[in-house]
Formats: C-alpha cells, sequence, structure tokens
C-alpha cells in the first residue's frame, strides 16, 4: 500500500467461490482465512461456505511460488479438508485457527460448529480445538471434527 486507502499492486483473487462446494444455495462466501506454514510449505485454509448452513467446511489452497497476489500461484484442494461428521454431530465446522502446543511439538486446530444440523451463526455454536498431523507429502491431516463431550489428551506439556 502506498497510502492507508491506497493499493500499490493490483487487486488478487486466489480463491473465489466457484465449485458447488463453496457456491451453497443461500450465502456462497470463502472467509476467516489463515496461513498455516509446515516444512517449508504455505497454505491458506478458510471456510468455505457460511455458517448458517450445516455444510460449511475449510478449504485449502497451497502456495506453488510466485506472485502470492496471483491464483496461478496457488493450487486448489479438490476435496473439503475438513468437513460435517453426521455420526460425531459435529455440522458446519469453520472459522478455524491454529496454534502449537506448550512444549511446540503438536498441532491443533480450533475452529466453531454445531451439534445440530439446524443450527446457524447464533449462540449455539461452540468452539472446539483438537490435535491434528501431518500427511507424507506435508499437507496438514485435521481428521474428522470431535463431537462434543468425547475427552481429548491437552496439548502437550500442558
Amino acid at each position: 500500500m502506498t497510502l492507508p486507502r491506497k493499493l500499490s499492486h493490483p487487486r488478487g483473487l486466489p480463491v473465489g467461490a466457484r465449485r458447488p462446494r463453496t457456491a451453497q444455495l443461500r450465502r456462497p462466501a470463502n472467509d476467516g482465512a489463515e496461513v498455516l506454514q509446515h516444512g517449508g510449505k504455505t497454505f491458506i485454509i478458510y471456510s468455505a461456505s457460511h455458517c448458517s448452513t450445516a455444510d460449511d467446511k475449510l478449504g485449502m489452497l497451497t502456495y506453488n511460488g510466485g506472485d502470492p497476489l496471483s491464483s496461478s500461484s496457488w493450487v486448489k484442494s479438490p476435496n473439503p479438508v475438513f468437513q460435517r461428521s453426521d455420526a460425531n454431530r459435529v455440522y458446519g465446522p469453520g472459522h478455524n485457527g491454529f496454534f502449537k502446543s506448550p512444549d511446540g511439538t503438536e498441532d491443533w486446530i480450533v475452529y466453531h460448529t454445531n451439534s445440530s444440523s439446524s443450527g446457524g451463526c447464533d449462540m449455539n455454536r461452540s468452539t472446539r480445538a483438537q490435535k491434528f498431523t501431518w500427511n507424507a507429502d506435508g499437507t496438514p491431516n485435521f481428521g474428522t471434527p470431535v463431537g462434543l463431550g468425547v475427552p481429548l489428551a491437552s496439548p502437550s506439556s500442558e
């Protein structure tokens, strides 16, 4: 930026609501993006829908070099990387963040979600956190969202 209200570079759009999973019937949105870095790779993990639907989920972009404001510098994951689990009564997981365990040995995801498929963007959403791992190709493996009341181990050294 050259001034607080003036860009020095053309606007870029690394991702848009162009696929069926991000273009839900009611409110297509890609929001809540968070950067995640690991092993020399950079990812953007984002909410791919809207909290008003049980199908809010997380999508992923992987940076492949070049101008980070150019869509050609990013590869969009063909499938959601974290999504609802009817078996665990977890609907619309989105708006994520990441943190390390106190001793730095574990990676954790924090997100909000509903326990009802008819839930929305109201006070019934709960914040949850769970440990995640890394796939052999260096991409994150967030697993399946855990239901309320399931005991989880605390972050390492806590």
